[in-house]
Formats: structure tokens, sequence, C-alpha cells
């Protein structure tokens, strides 16, 4: 009986779980607005560049989040998704073919998620 319980415990904890907040406090703004910044970390995400720790975690979290619309994002994170995905899609369009195509090449999510993040 304690076991069951204990696995009840840990299959909750588990379907809890949430990324890493770690990152939360990198200042998305100063990315954008560098566009050195903004390169090395497309190239990270698009597997053509060293990755730092938290681009890496980026690129190891995002097919998830997009599949389960960012349900074990931080609300800090979802406001630095939106923030992203409206200045990519509105600012750096090849930017964002090029990421559409590796991480949603049906057009299954973004186009999911098009009037959330285009406000």
């Amino acid at each position: 009986m304690k076991f069951f319980i204990a696995f009840l415990m840990l299959l909750g904890a588990v379907w809890c779980e949430q990324y890493t907040t770690k990152y939360d406090n990198i200042n998305v703004d100063e990315i954008l607005a560098s566009e050195r910044l903004l390169k090395n970390y497309f190239n990270c995400i698009m597997d053509r560049g060293a990755c730092t720790p938290d681009a890496d975690e980026l690129k190891r979290v995002l097919p998830d989040a997009l599949k389960s619309d960012c349900a074990k994002c931080s609300e800090k994170q979802k406001e630095m998704t939106k923030k992203v995905i409206h200045f990519l899609s509105h600012n750096k369009q090849q930017m964002w073919k090029e990421l559409t195509a590796k991480y949603d090449p049906d057009g299954i999510y973004f186009e999911k998620y098009k009037d959330k993040f285009d406000s």
C-alpha cells in the first residue's frame, strides 16, 4: 500500500513538472535588439552554431512546449514567448520562416496559436 501511495505521488509530480525557471530573468528585449545576440540564439536553435546554456535549454523544450501549448511554462516564459514570436514574425520574416519550417513543418502549432501571439 505504501508503495502504491508513493507511486501516485511520484506520478503526480511528473505530471505537474514545469520547465526550469532558472533563465526567466534573461533580458529578451536586449536579445531582440541585438542582431549579434539574436543571430547566436537563432543559430543554436537551428543547429547551426554553439549554444549558451539558456539557448540549449530553449532548444530542448521547444518541441514539447509547442505540442503542449506551453503547459509547463511559467507565466514569465509565456510572456517572453509571446514577445519573441511577435517580434520574429513581424520583423525577421526569414528567421521566422526557417523556424517554422524546422519546428512546425506541417503548420499545426503556430497556426493554432497565431491569434494568441499576434497581438
